[in-house]
């Protein structure tokens, strides 16, 4: 294990000299987008003004993936990892193996971060993570595009087929083929689970699995959601490539100039804003919109969480570090330099954070209403809970099948996973 995490190291020389207690603090905080790059910037910072040396530990791209990487680090009881990045549905699976950070936070300090968020990273009365960036979906257009065919911005989700086709139709006759509605991530991953619990949420179709374990996915409202997707897929509205594509992929091709539309996380906004963004000052950004006029707006509550490994031998200077990165003045940076969404409510209020994200204004509503993926009503079984609803969704958008059959099928499956609700 310990070979294995060095050989994807990436080591930062920051010590200095005679400082005796000089630490080597390993972090595994994200691949992607800029995610890598600006942690390792504010991790460089705490080590310069505190003479230690960093570690940065790259991870898999893919969240599922991450996850079987810490299981199986953390299970070895490796000290080879002290800080290590989250996910806001983790927290309950790795908690046995996570520092309790309550003794060293304040109520004070924990009273300036999203309540839910400091409820989510509470397992069993221990404060098993400190919240670092949140995350919803959020609806991506071309402003430019809709401002030259008098299009509005789309509440409802049949009125952004409508808007897509309008548009691209219009582009294809002035020569632009290569031009798509709406992209987003239907690879059979994690970001799938996200983009389809909106969907039904947004129908009024529940949230898979209610607070209470029972299994909700079989229901007309569901049904009604996942079709009309597969339908923005075969009918060209949605490129079939978007069954491979991840956040990445997605924004690839809307940042390239040649989507409409686009689902994405916050992180999207600052690349396509970038100097050399094909669609720098092309954007705009909304709340993802409504099943139909029954509906509501919907995102999938996402976020990342810093914990610190029990194995960890430098546990002290790891605490340390994570209550930097989480820390007001380092959230302030990340927002300004790559949209990271702060997890303190006062950072929405700072003007110079509002005027490098305009639409972070509208976010606290996002948040207000997202949804949240059903991990704690499942408990350990959550990932093979996400598995399964992700592959009947996916196999529903690629034409096997129809949601009705596909989601009946699931709900069987899930109810047998459950032992009917007793989880």
């Amino acid at each position: 294990m310990h070979k294995t995490i060095l050989g994807v190291a990436a080591t930062v020389a920051l010590t200095m000299s005679g400082v005796a207690s000089a630490a080597t603090i390993s972090i595994a905080c994200g691949s992607v987008g800029q995610e890598y790059e600006v942690c390792k910037q504010g991790a460089e910072a705490w080590a310069k003004q505190n003479g230690h040396t960093i570690r940065m530990v790259s991870v898999p791209a893919d969240a599922n993936e991450q996850l079987t990487f810490f299981q199986q680090l953390l299970s070895a009881k490796s000290a080879d990892l002290d800080v290590v990045r989250i996910d806001v549905i983790w927290t309950g699976l790795l908690a046995q193996h996570l520092v309790d950070l309550k003794p060293k936070v304040t109520d004070e300090e924990l009273g300036q971060f999203f309540k839910p968020l400091v409820q989510n990273n509470t397992v069993d009365g221990k404060l098993v993570a400190l919240p670092w960036f949140t995350d919803a979906g959020i609806l991506y257009y071309r402003k430019d595009l809709l401002e030259k065919y008098k299009q509005q911005v789309p509440t409802t989700w049949q009125e952004l087929a409508t808007v897509a086709k309008t548009v691209t139709d219009g582009e294809k006759k002035a020569g632009n083929t290569k031009l798509v509605g709406f992209v987003f991530q239907a690879k059979a991953a994690e970001s799938l689970t996200c983009n389809a619990l909106e969907w039904i949420d947004s129908f009024g179709g529940g949230t898979v699995v209610d607070e209470t374990g029972k299994v909700t996915v079989n229901n007309p409202k569901a049904v009604e959601a996942i079709n009309f997707f597969a339908g923005l897929v075969s009918s060209g509205v949605a490129p079939k490539g978007v069954l491979n594509y991840s956040e990445e992929e997605s924004r690839g091709v809307f940042q390239s100039g040649q989507a409409v539309f686009m689902r994405n996380w916050p992180y999207a906004w600052a690349l396509a804003n970038a100097k050399d963004s094909p669609v720098k000052d092309k954007v705009g950004v909304a709340v993802l919109p409504k099943g139909g006029p029954g509906g509501k707006n919907s995102g999938t509550l996402g976020g990342w969480q810093l914990s610190v490994s029990q194995y960890s031998k430098n546990q002290e200077a790891a605490i340390a570090l994570a209550k930097y990165l989480t820390g007001a003045e380092e959230q302030k940076r990340r927002a300004l330099v790559a949209s990271f969404n702060p997890t303190r409510p006062a950072l929405y209020e700072d003007a110079e954070i509002l005027k490098a994200n305009p639409f972070f204004g509208t976010l606290q509503n996002t948040f207000t209403n997202a949804v949240a993926r059903p991990s704690k009503a499942t408990r350990g079984q959550y990932s093979k809970v996400s598995s399964e609803f992700r592959n009947a969704v996916h196999s529903s958008l690629s034409g096997q099948g129809n949601a009705e059959k596909n989601l009946k099928a699931l709900e069987d499956k899930l109810n047998r996973l459950s032992r009917n609700g007793k989880w």
